[in-house]
C-alpha cells in the first residue's frame, strides 16, 4: 500500500459508491492505481476537482481484439444460409495476413476506443499463438506480450486469458488450415501459460487466467487436466453459442455444452460461461445456483445471429453477468446492456425485463449487475469506488441536455443505457491516471494512426 505522501486525490462532485449516491466524494489513489480509501465532506485544497457523476468503469469481461480490425467484411451476403459458421471464414482469412505489429496496433487501438466507451478492465481471450503457418515464433508469447503492450499502451487493466485450442472439432476433428494459429498441444499450452505469466507480473495490478475455447476445441480430460494445473485463476469457455454447437455435443458426449460442464466439471465461483445462449430452463437455474458467471456479448451476439439468452429465468434464479464487446463490431458499454435489455424485451415481448424489484431502474439493476459479474470473471479488485479496488472511474458530464429531465440519481444511469449513450462520458480515470478528457483518448492520434496504416494495408490484401 502506497504511503499518505504518495497519494493523488480526486473530489468528485456526485458519485455512485457501494453505499449509495453521494455528493463530494474524496477518492485517494495510490501509486499502485488502487483506492487507499473513499471520504465525504471536506477535501484538502489541492485535491483534482472532476466534474460530473461518476461511475465505477465496467469490465469488458470478453475480448477478441484482433477482429476489431475486421468490422464490416463480414457483412455481405453469401450465396445462402450465412451464418456464424460462414462468418468464422471470413475472420479466418482475415487473421491469416496479421503479423505481431499488426495485433499490437489493432489492439491499441480496440483498448483506446473502450476506454473512451466507459470500459475501464478488459479479459482478452487471447487464441491467436504463432504465425501464420502455425509455427510458435521464437518467443512461445510473442503475441500475449503484444497484447500487454497495448494494454500498457492504452491504460486499460488487463485480465490476459490464453486460450487452449488443440481440434476443430467434436471428436478430436484435425484442425482446418485457418485455425492452424491457434493450436497447442497441453505440454505447450504449459509452457504459453508459464511465459504469459511472467509478461503478465511486468504490468501493475494485471490478472491471468486460462480459456480452454471450448468443448469442441478441446477434449475432456485436457480440460479436466488444465483446471487442475491452473487452479488458482479464472476460467472462461465458450459455450453453447450456436444451435448447431449443442447438436454436435449431444452427438459427441451425450450431453449438451452447459448440462456437460455443470454434470462433470462442477463449475463454480471461478468459471465464466462466454454466450451460454442456447440452454433449457433447468440449465439456466443450475448455472445460477453454481455462482459461475455468465458472460453476454449481447451486439455480437445479434451481429452472428445467435440466438437470444435466457436472462428472465437466469436473473429470477440470482444468476450473475458481465458482459464483453467479443468481435468489436462495436465498442460501447451502454450499447451492450441496452442490446441485452432490448434483446430480452423482444424475447418476453415485455418491458424491464432484466430487473426484479417494483420500482427499480432497470439502468440500475443492469449497470450494477454487470460491474459485480465483469469484476468476479476477471478476478480483479475492480467495479466499486472503494478502498482496495482500482481507481477505474467513469466520469458523465452533468450538463450534458439528456440529463436535465433526470429526477433521480438512478434516472441518469436510465439515461445513459437507454437515450443518451457514451456521448455522456467525458473523463475516463484507469488506474487513478486520467486517460480520457472530454471524451477523446489522450493518446487517440497517435493509435489510430497506426491502426489506420495497417487496416488500409490489410484491405489491400
Amino acid at each position: 500500500m502506497s504511503s499518505e505522501a504518495e497519494l493523488r486525490a480526486y473530489l468528485l462532485e456526485k458519485a455512485l459508491l457501494p453505499s449509495g449516491w453521494a455528493e463530494h466524494a474524496l477518492v485517494e489513489v495510490g501509486d499502485d492505481g488502487l483506492i487507499a480509501r473513499v471520504t465525504t465532506g471536506d477535501a484538502p485544497a489541492d485535491a483534482e476537482r472532476v466534474a460530473g457523476i461518476a461511475l465505477p468503469g465496467m469490465p469488458n469481461l470478453h475480448c477478441h481484439a484482433f477482429q476489431k480490425g475486421m468490422a464490416g467484411l463480414g457483412e455481405r451476403r453469401g450465396p445462402s444460409g450465412d451464418s456464424f459458421w460462414t462468418w468464422r471464414e471470413v475472420m479466418y482469412r482475415f487473421l491469416g495476413q496479421l503479423t505481431p505489429d499488426d495485433v499490437e496496433a489493432i489492439a491499441a487501438y480496440a483498448y483506446m476506443e473502450m476506454l473512451e466507451a466507459g470500459f475501464t478492465t478488459v479479459g482478452e481471450f487471447h487464441y491467436l499463438h504463432h504465425d501464420p503457418a502455425g509455427r510458435p515464433y521464437a518467443d512461445i508469447g510473442e503475441m500475449a506480450a503484444r497484447i500487454a503492450a497495448a494494454s500498457v499502451a492504452s491504460g486499460i487493466g488487463l485480465t490476459l486469458l490464453p486460450s487452449l485450442y488443440t481440434y476443430g472439432g467434436f471428436g478430436g476433428a484435425a484442425p482446418n488450415p485457418g485455425q492452424i494459429r491457434f493450436i497447442n498441444p497441453t505440454d505447450r499450452f504449459v509452457r504459453l501459460m508459464e511465459r504469459s505469466r511472467a509478461i503478465v507480473a511486468a504490468l501493475p495490478g494485471a490478472a491471468i487466467g486460462i480459456a480452454p475455447h471450448s468443448l469442441r476445441a478441446v477434449s475432456t480430460g485436457q480440460l479436466r487436466e488444465v483446471a487442475a494445473i491452473f487452479a488458482d485463476g479464472p476460467v472462461h469457455i465458450h459455450a453453447a453459442e450456436q444451435t448447431k454447437e449443442v447438436d454436435d455435443c449431444e452427438a459427441s458426449l451425450g450431453a449438451r455444452p452447459v448440462q456437460w460442464l455443470l454434470d462433470e466439471m462442477g463449475i463454480d465461483q471461478r468459471w465464466c460461461l462466454i454466450h451460454a445462449t442456447h440452454m433449457t430452463d433447468d440449465e439456466t437455474r443450475r448455472l445460477a445456483r453454481s455462482g459461475a458467471v455468465a458472460g453476454l456479448c449481447p451486439l455480437t451476439e445479434g451481429s452472428l445471429g445467435d440466438g437470444i439468452f435466457n436472462g428472465e429465468t437466469f436473473l429470477a434464479a440470482q444468476g450473475r453477468f458481465g458482459i464483453g464487446t467479443d468481435s468489436n463490431i462495436q465498442i460501447d458499454a451502454p450499447a451492450e446492456l441496452r442490446q441485452l435489455e432490448y434483446s430480452q424485451r423482444l424475447k418476453a415481448r415485455a418491458r424491464n425485463v432484466m430487473t426484479t424489484t417494483e420500482g427499480e431502474s432497470t439502468g440500475r439493476s443492469l449497470y450494477t449487475r454487470a460491474l459485480a459479474g465483469g469484476a468476479q470473471a476477471l478476478a480483479r479488485p475492480i467495479g466499486a469506488l472503494a478502498a482496495g479496488y482500482r481507481a477505474d472511474i467513469v466520469v458523465l458530464d452533468a450538463d450534458h441536455p439528456d440529463l436535465a429531465g433526470a429526477s433521480s440519481n438512478d434516472m441518469v444511469l436510465d439515461i445513459l443505457i437507454f437515450s443518451a449513450g457514451r456521448g455522456l462520458i467525458r473523463t475516463v480515470l484507469a488506474g487513478g491516471k486520467i486517460a480520457v478528457r472530454e471524451g477523446r483518448h489522450h493518446a487517440r492520434d497517435a493509435i489510430a494512426q497506426e491502426y489506420r496504416s495497417i487496416v488500409s494495408r490489410l484491405a489491400k490484401g
